[in-house]
């Protein structure tokens, strides 16, 4: 497998991602998985509007110089795991990331030369230029929403060297809310090792849809669909070629039916197996918290089921890692800020 990957520059611990479109999106759009992050090359400005057939849409308005890649995405992954590491040493969420460039290249398994760090400033010019437009539908009425993935950035720049020193990194609500919710998955840390875009972003798919079952079937044609490719199919079969033959997909195997035209995925059970452990974690934090919370949450979070907010609760504070202090006063905390963010049911 190894010889189909670039070869490892850094050594380097886990990381995890998050799909732009799985925080914004809800029921039906958030399970078809678009694309957002480009896979060409090429500058792409063309702008992108995904409906989900019961009057819900979202659209990518990509600025001059085009959407970000998925390559450009290895910032806000950089950036997500930096927070999550955090939070699990007890440190609060920062709305501001400030990125070590070299550390970032180091990570990613790039270079270090003066392109790998120019790159860097085209990266931030397409996350940061790039918005998208939704909407959400709620009792008969419609709220437009505009936003990004990031609120700004700023770099440092040694005026001798011209090389840069650091980047810092606004990220958005929107992003917040993925890391504080542990709405993320981790990635193999051969992902950055993958060559093309497409192999990203075909282990992206199957990583959110097998997670850690034994597998998962799409149609070609509906897998070229969720990859963003602007081939035709014909040319996605092609480029599918290469990966299914050559099976050096991090965490999965790909079983081709040419028959049937379906790609199944297998899982190889090279991931941790944390499930066990995750549900006895959900439980302590479950079982930390008082009978007469309940009644408080009640009136933190009027009109929600107390009850179901606290599996909710408990799988949350439980992905975090941290042990719990004060269950009753973190959940009181917890439904308070649902409330705020979700209003009545």
């Amino acid at each position: 497998m190894s010889e189909y990957l670039k070869p490892v520059r850094h050594p380097q611990g886990d990381l995890f991602v998050c799909d732009i479109t799985d925080v914004i999106l809800k029921d039906d759009m958030a399970s078809m998985e678009h694309p957002f992050y480009s896979l060409s090359k090429k500058p792409d400005r063309e702008p992108r509007r995904y409906e989900d057939g019961k009057g819900n849409w979202i659209e990518f308005r990509p600025s001059i110089k085009g959407l970000p890649t998925i390559y450009d995405k290895d910032l806000i992954i950089y950036a997500i795991s930096q927070l999550i590491a955090g939070m699990k040493e007890g440190r609060p969420i920062s709305k501001r990331v400030r990125i070590d460039p070299y550390a970032f290249l180091i990570f990613t398994e790039r270079g270090v030369g003066g392109r790998d760090y120019d790159a860097l400033s085209d990266s931030l010019d397409r996350i940061d230029g790039t918005r998208f437009r939704t909407n959400v539908l709620f009792e008969g009425t419609r709220t437009d929403e505009w936003m990004g993935i990031i609120d700004g950035a700023r770099m440092a720049t040694d005026e001798r060297t011209g090389k840069i020193k650091s980047i810092e990194l606004s990220l958005s609500e929107m992003v917040l809310d993925t890391v504080r919710e542990m709405k993320v998955l981790t990635l193999h840390r051969d992902y950055f090792r993958l060559s093309r875009p497409i192999e990203r972003r075909i282990y992206e798919i199957a990583r959110k849809a097998v997670g850690q079952d034994e597998g998962w079937t799409f149609l070609m044609a509906t897998l070229h669909k969720k990859s963003g490719s602007k081939g035709t199919l014909r040319e996605f079969r092609r480029q599918m070629k290469p990966i299914i033959e050559g099976d050096f997909l991090p965490d999965y195997m790909i079983v081709f039916d040419e028959e049937k035209d379906k790609v199944t995925f297998v899982n190889r059970n090279t991931m941790p197996k944390d499930r066990e452990r995750q549900e006895e974690a959900v439980h302590a934090v479950r079982s930390a918290l008082s009978s007469d919370v309940y009644q408080l949450a009640r009136q933190a979070a009027p009109g929600w089921d107390t009850y179901a907010l606290a599996d909710e609760f408990s799988s949350w504070w439980s992905g975090i890692g941290r042990p719990v202090t004060d269950a009753d006063a973190l959940f009181l905390k917890f439904c308070k800020t649902w409330f705020e963010k979700k209003g009545y049911p």
